[in-house]
């Protein structure tokens, strides 16, 4: 189970951190990413942290969205620098790839 928060409406070029907390030890053996769902599009990932490794970005954000996570691996967060009309959407979390129940995911406005 996943619970995200954070979102909210922005200014274009501003920034917003998401933050997601995972229940159980999913995050001890999964990688856990960031998937977005803007209106009338299909839902689409954004980035990825593994137990260990490199993070992973779409294009669409790298350079300007940052996915970690706390020591417990318990919360992962997506610091979202430069925002963009176009990111605007609901976020979500889930395992990378997603097999998990989707949450209510949190919702990210930017305007222009």
């Amino acid at each position: 189970q996943f619970v995200e928060s954070g979102g909210g409406l922005v200014q274009a070029g501003g920034s917003l951190r998401l933050a997601c907390v995972a229940s159980g030890s999913v995050g001890e053996i999964y990688p856990v990413g960031w998937y977005r769902q803007a209106p009338q599009k299909q839902r689409e990932w954004v980035a990825t942290i593994p137990n260990s490794g490199k993070t992973n970005y779409a294009d669409a954000v790298k350079g300007r969205f940052t996915i970690s996570k706390d020591n417990a691996k318990t919360t992962y967060y997506l610091q979202m620098n430069g925002l963009r009309p176009e990111d605007t959407a609901i976020y979500y979390c889930n395992t990378d790839p997603p097999f998990r129940p989707w949450g209510q995911g949190t919702p990210v406005t930017v305007s222009s």
